[in-house]
């Protein structure tokens, strides 16, 4: 049986996990052992913070929401219950976005909400 020499194979991997870890601080951007270690954390972090981000821009927009709808004298979570009985189906993003780009549009979605507000007892 012929012999194999893998050197071209190895030289491969280790150019590929390098390359991945540019600009990495010390030897995780040029020692392959330290780099590799590094970069599969890396790999970690990254699919972990794709959920993340999602949670916290949702976050973020409860946020402008809630800001934007106390000026009109209501708190968020009303104003979502309000919505909700109203039928409006507008999203959380797209809400935000009306609060800062469009004030008149989202005081209008606002008064509208306004009036399907639980009576309080």
């Amino acid at each position: 049986m012929s012999r194999v020499k893998r050197g071209v194979t190895s030289h491969a991997k280790h150019k590929k996990i390098l390359k991945q870890a540019k600009g990495f601080f010390g030897r995780r951007k040029n020692t392959i052992r330290a780099a590799k270690a590094a970069v599969d954390k890396s790999m970690m972090y990254a699919y972990r913070d794709r959920k993340n981000r999602k949670r916290e821009f949702r976050a973020l927009w409860i946020q402008r929401i809630n800001a934007a709808v106390r000026e009109h004298g209501l708190t968020y979570s009303r104003f979502i219950s309000a919505l909700l009985t109203a039928g409006i189906e507008v999203d959380r993003k797209v809400l935000s976005e009306l609060a800062i780009s469009e004030p008149a549009a989202f005081a209008a979605i606002v008064e509208q909400a306004k009036g399907h507000l639980p009576k309080a007892a």
